[in-house]
């Protein structure tokens, strides 16, 4: 099991528990659920199914709410390639929060943070990918009078300052223990978490009201934050608020990783209904080799690719979800018949989010942060 900001690798079902004491993390609990109803009415399958399994300061974020003191949403995308299925689930858990909490939204590019990262890439093709990846943020939904898009390179002006308040509190012996830098990586790709920091606080500047933030966000962004977290008091904010989302499976195996090098490994948002069909078709399956052969034994959907897919994400109907997996483990679904009812659900997906998507061109320009 590999977990870094950059690169994640073998973490199964049963590796969350020794990941939340290896993290210091809390898990959601029912206590914390019925507090949230509260203001949500219902729950989003996401945290029913405790895919959204942990937090950081969640119940503070809760309790300055129920004072009247609203808190603010933050994520990101850096951007590098084009958008994956693994990308937007965060993103789409984060569109019910602002919905269900009228929050705003502080969407963070940072166009130079993979330029640092990935010898190959260029400034140039990193901008590219940020007008291409705001679309698909566009496309999911998000509240524009609610929702500001920072870019890095464009919004320097604003963030750079703040960015040196936070670096002047790193030390680099701190960023080498959590990132595991060398002597040979280079200065900007120290300096850089110091820049993704400013959206967990800028807000509050801006508004001069002290207010708090909470960060949906993967488990392997969650050490930027610990330092972030250590941090941001010292310049007279609150903490950050982390909720932590597990990681869905790529195609290749249960446990691998989505990969914007490998496209086998994922759907893109682009993917045609030919090119879902092939990939869906080779996913990680939990069946058995032959038809009698599952029928006889059952499949596991707990490794099955595609039932976690479903489960993750594209089937949010519970008792749906709940027969689909009593009728693959007692083998009266097939593997074909599973990967088929999620192509199916896929394919209607993307179609809508494709078109969405191509109408999101005219609004880039209303979501970018406009500074006064």
């Amino acid at each position: 099991m590999k977990i870094t900001p950059w690169e994640v690798e073998g973490v199964k079902e049963k590796d969350y528990e020794e990941i939340v004491k290896k993290f210091g993390i809390s898990l959601i609990d029912d206590a914390i659920l019925e507090e949230m109803k509260k203001y949500t009415k219902d729950i989003h399958f996401m945290l029913r199914r405790r895919i959204f399994f942990a937090h950081r300061d969640l119940d503070f974020v809760l309790k300055e709410y129920r004072k009247g003191n609203k808190f603010f949403l933050y994520t990101g995308r850096a951007p590098s390639g084009p958008i994956h299925i693994g990308h937007i689930l965060p993103w789409i858990f984060c569109k019910w929060l602002q919905d269900k909490f009228k929050a705003e939204l502080w969407f963070q590019f940072p166009d130079e943070e993979k330029f640092l990262f990935k010898k190959e890439l260029s400034l140039e093709e990193t901008q590219k990918w940020t007008y291409e990846n705001m679309l698909d943020v566009i496309a999911l939904g998000f509240k524009q009078k609610l929702t500001h898009f920072l870019i890095d390179t464009k919004h320097a002006s604003l963030m750079y300052k703040e960015a040196c308040k936070v670096a002047k509190h790193i030390t680099f012996s701190t960023a080498k223990a959590v990132f595991g830098f060398t002597n040979e990586n280079n200065i900007g790709s120290i300096f850089y978490t110091a820049m993704q920091a400013v959206p967990a606080f800028l807000p509050c500047i801006l508004e001069n009201k002290k207010m708090p933030c909470l960060i949906p966000l993967g488990l392997d962004q969650d050490p930027h934050f610990r330092v972030a977290r250590d941090v941001i008091p010292k310049i007279g904010y609150y903490k950050p608020a982390l909720i932590h989302c597990k990681f869905l499976s790529g195609l290749k195996a249960y446990g691998s990783k989505m990969s914007t090098s490998d496209a086998s490994s994922t759907i893109w948002t682009t993917d045609t209904e030919e090119e879902v069909r092939k990939k869906i078709m080779k996913a990680f399956s939990g069946g058995q080799k032959t038809i009698e052969e599952h029928r006889k034994k059952g499949g596991n959907p707990d490794i099955d690719v595609s039932f976690q897919w479903l489960y993750y994400l594209f089937e949010p109907n519970d008792k749906k979800i709940e027969k689909i997996r009593e009728d693959y483990r007692q083998g009266k679904l097939l593997t074909t018949e599973l990967k088929e009812y999620l192509i199916e659900k896929v394919i209607a997906f993307l179609k809508k989010h494709q078109e969405k998507r191509e109408k999101a061109r005219k609004k880039v320009d209303k979501f970018i942060f406009k500074h006064k």
